[in-house]
């Protein structure tokens, strides 16, 4: 959990470096005083007015546009100030350190300081008070750091929808039928010796079906959700010279890593992160697998392994112009079997037969052949990886989610699954399928936030960047 709720706040809302506007940004319980001292009028609530920000002689630190939202109606539900100036990095210091020392001012009218307590917020800490006074769920404010951090227009989309409470809005709807359920069970437990059967009558063989049915459909969304926020890691693998590099060049479309017929140029990763169809691609090319004297290259095939170790599919590539020699052959068997003891059975290994473009010799059987120097069979390829992520072509209603949704999620599955079972005992165990609805209900609160712990919480917001 972050720092107390209770104290008023104050950050650079605006990302580092120098740029036209930068912001202030103030959140706290009455302002009014801090306004006094710094723009020396009141504020017309939720309107821009252009004036000078003083320091506490009189002199003009900056000019720039002053807004004040009053509680309850701002972001994070208190009163905010922002002070929108010049955006180098000095000026904005200078007005961060003018609001901290003008509320610690002495207001002559009280004797006390204008603003007690005004300190310089913590990463998340605005975002985590919207959150505490109920202007946004948990899910909402995740969002907002994912809008932030979205790398593809396609991830940025789903982030806004998320914002908007669109993710949030499907939850509640599971929520309140599973909230129906749970009624219809209580009623029965509470009412035994009546003759209505409540969960006949009601059909609540249905509606845990139906509930069951839209919960896949929220999986599914947020499955894809999460693959447009995170991505997969994919590593490209294999002898020296099989032409990984040019590979990684070639799906990157720039020339990132060094290419030459010199075995082990590359001696360390190299990742760069591609675009598919809006899904992140994080491509890593790897030193060359094979045994090497070279301290350094022993060092680069290390990493190479633990990349590999790590990665959610790998691209095993080899060489077509060798296929016929032997000591490559035997070599590229010895790296097939180790990667089957190294990789989970989970970690898809691709087959990659490069250099079609030089290859004569009838092509091997199985796998993807293509030229990383003309480009021919990339498409395919990048069909493949869409494949192992999982994606599907269809975003509308897609979603931003985390991998923590999606694990809540899963955990919701167990539940009704577990409820369906004891829903068809009836009698004999609605007791336990009361409990399997309840902690059901409960896994869908830790999404938007009704049921989660303060430590949650805590690691959630101090993720985000400060100022927000």
């Amino acid at each position: 959990m972050l720092a107390s709720p209770n104290q008023p706040i104050a950050a650079i809302a605006t990302a580092p470096g120098r740029g036209a506007v930068g912001i202030v940004r103030v959140s706290g319980q009455r302002l009014a005083p801090l306004i006094e001292a710094l723009c020396g009028q009141v504020l017309k609530p939720r309107e821009a007015t252009y004036l000078p920000f003083r320091a506490q002689d009189g002199a003009i630190i900056d000019q720039g546009l002053a807004i004040y939202f009053p509680a309850p109606h701002s972001f994070t539900g208190e009163d905010v100030l922002e002070l929108q100036a010049h955006g180098g990095p000095v000026v904005l210091q200078l007005l961060l350190a003018r609001c901290l020392q003008a509320a610690a001012e002495m207001d002559h009218s009280t004797g006390q300081a204008r603003l007690a307590g005004l300190r310089v917020a913590e990463p998340g800490e605005f975002s985590q008070r919207a959150f505490l006074n109920d202007k946004i769920d948990l899910a909402q404010a995740e969002a907002i750091a994912d809008l932030i951090d979205a790398s593809t227009e396609a991830a940025a989309r789903s982030a806004s929808r998320s914002l908007s409470g669109a993710f949030s809005a499907e939850i509640h709807v599971l929520r309140d039928a599973l909230i129906q359920l749970r009624m219809l069970v209580e009623a029965t437990l509470d009412f035994p010796e009546e003759e209505i059967d409540f969960l006949r009558q009601a059909d609540a063989i249905g509606q845990l079906t139906r509930l069951r049915q839209i919960l896949g459909t929220v999986q599914q969304r947020a499955r894809q959700g999460a693959l447009l926020r995170d991505g997969i890691k994919v590593v490209i693998a294999g002898q020296p010279n099989a032409g990984k590099s040019s590979l990684l060049n070639a799906l990157a479309g720039v020339e990132l890593a060094i290419v030459t017929p010199i075995a082990g140029t590359t001696r360390d990763k190299v990742q760069q992160t591609i675009q598919i169809e809006g899904v992140p691609v994080h491509v890593v090319d790897t030193a060359g697998l094979r045994d090497s004297d070279d301290e350094v290259e022993k060092i680069g095939i290390a990493h190479a392994w633990g990349a590999i170790e790590a990665a959610d599919a790998v691209l095993f590539l080899h060489d077509l112009t060798r296929i016929d020699t032997g000591d490559y052959l035997i070599a590229d068997a010895v790296i097939a079997d180790t990667l089957v003891q190294k990789l989970s059975s989970k970690v898809p290994v691709i087959d990659i037969w490069n250099k079609l473009d030089a290859c004569v010799a009838p092509l091997p059987a199985g796998g993807l052949a293509l030229s990383a120097k003309t480009g021919a069979g990339l498409d395919a390829l990048r069909h493949i990886l869409l494949e192992l992520a999982g994606w599907q072509a269809n975003t509308e209603g897609v979603y931003l989610a985390r991998a923590r949704h999606v694990d809540a999620l899963h955990r919701v599955e167990e539940h009704l699954q577990e409820a369906q079972v004891h829903l068809a005992a009836q009698a004999q165990s609605l007791d336990l399928l009361a409990e399997e609805l309840r902690l059901g209900q409960n896994a869908l609160g830790e999404i938007t936030g009704e049921f989660t712990s303060d430590d949650l919480l805590g690691v959630i917001f101090s993720r985000f960047c400060i100022g927000k």
